[in-house]
């Protein structure tokens, strides 16, 4: 695993050290992070269109990330790729999401988004980078607590259609040699482990179909966020390194009340400042040699983000294991001895 990293979606503004490409690496680079996951929306940090066709460019973002001693570890289209699908009963509420030309145009905004995505798996590319953060968007989500009873067949047309919208993506994908890594997340079709199987199964088991870990959302669902991650370990291509607690009471529990973050049940928070078993997430990793990058996330309803960052650097480090090159039992052993182990075995 490498790492530390972190994701600049929550942290981009318009003051310094946040408000461009050059600054905000000398700031990641001062806090100790190694690596930076970049929000493609945002062009404070990057101009997709331009990385997507110029490798002059993406030498420029490579070195000056270098010069702070940064790699570019993914290119996220968290943004765009919840655009690939969209219920209207949502459509106002995603439109800010998208440039002006296309509000209030589901047909133009969905097109939009793919062709975003598609840049952003040519940027990828061009970059080095070997796998890209996204959402999948939402056909179902409004039909997720089934009352009314969802009719029959309303599920299978549903995964249907948004593997029909992410199949030709997909196989852009494998064009470029780049995985998409899909963030298991609540609002999204995509939401846990029976509804990643079921739109694996859809898209017929794509190789570039893949997964983003991000345990925080599973938390807040009340699951085995390690047994996801056993499970799914051959798919998971993205970690995002993001701290929960789910605390329900007689009031709230995961539906959260329609209150504001502070007052939930669920609640991201800063790394160490929640539940999660982190030692037993790396231990996972470490197990099965994964070769990610692990990504702070940072959300937190009472933490600064600036505390978040610089805390993070140390938490992610006491984490990371360096995987053991040999048995702690070693010492102990003895030379292969075919004549030994039988008689061992009494044959």
């Amino acid at each position: 695993m490498q790492g530390p990293a972190i994701f600049l979606a929550q942290f981009m503004a318009d003051s310094a050290p946040f408000d461009s490409w050059a600054n905000v690496c000398r700031w990641a680079g001062e806090l100790g992070y190694a690596g930076l996951q970049v929000p493609s929306w945002d062009a404070r940090c990057i101009n997709l269109e331009l990385a997507a066709t110029s490798d002059a460019y993406c030498d420029e973002l490579r070195g000056v990330a270098a010069e702070h001693g940064l790699t570019i570890t993914e290119l996220s289209t968290h943004l765009q790729g919840q655009l690939v699908a969209v219920h209207p009963a949502y459509d106002e509420l995603f439109d800010a999401f998208a440039p002006e030309a296309v509000r209030g145009k589901p047909a133009a905004r969905s097109a939009w988004a793919a062709e975003q995505v598609k840049l952003c798996l040519q940027a990828s590319q061009r970059l080095g980078c070997a796998a890209m953060p996204s959402f999948t968007g939402a056909l179902l989500w409004h039909t997720m607590y089934p009352w009314p009873q969802r009719p029959a067949g309303l599920v299978e047309t549903g995964f249907a259609e948004l593997a029909k919208r992410w199949k030709p993506l997909l196989d852009t994908a494998e064009e470029c040699g780049v995985d998409i890594a899909w963030e298991v997340h609540p609002g999204e079709d995509v939401h846990d482990g029976a509804t990643w199987e079921r739109f694996l199964d859809a898209l017929d088991g794509h190789p570039r179909a893949n997964l983003l870990y991000d345990p925080s959302h599973l938390v807040l669902q009340a699951m085995d966020y390690v047994d996801f991650l056993t499970r799914y370990i051959d798919r998971v291509k993205c970690f995002h390194v993001k701290d929960a607690e789910f605390r329900p009471n007689g009031r709230v529990g995961a539906y959260g009340g329609y209150l504001p973050w502070a007052d939930r049940a669920g609640r991201f928070r800063s790394l160490g400042d929640g539940e999660i078993d982190f030692g037993a997430i790396f231990s996972v990793f470490s197990q099965h040699r994964w070769q990610g990058w692990a990504v702070l996330e940072w959300e937190c309803c009472f933490k600064d983000p600036g505390q978040g960052a610089r805390e993070g650097v140390d938490f992610i480090n006491a984490h990371m294991i360096t995987p053991a090159a040999k048995s702690f039992d070693d010492f102990a052993g003895a030379a292969a001895d075919e004549g030994r182990n039988r008689r061992i075995l009494g044959i």
